[in-house]
């Protein structure tokens, strides 16, 4: 298992209930360990086991729910 911290810029998010959607949806991502979600900072910060997801999905399906993504090096 190879769990490693991502930092993805999240835009469009308009409450605090935007970042609460995202997390409850990263959360059920495969290899999703944790998440945080901040409206303020427009960040989300996942612990993401690369066996099972990468960073790519968790760009898309943030985008799926209607945000713009994008990672942070």
């Amino acid at each position: 298992m190879s769990t490693t911290t991502h930092t993805f810029r999240v835009e469009g998010m308009h409450c605090g209930s935007c970042a609460l959607h995202i997390d409850d949806a990263l959360e059920d991502l495969p290899g999703v360990h944790s998440t945080t979600t901040t409206k303020k900072q427009g960040r989300s910060t996942v612990e993401l086991d690369l066996s099972k997801s990468n960073p790519a999905d968790v760009i898309t399906l943030i985008e799926e729910l209607g945000y713009r993504a994008s990672a942070l090096p």
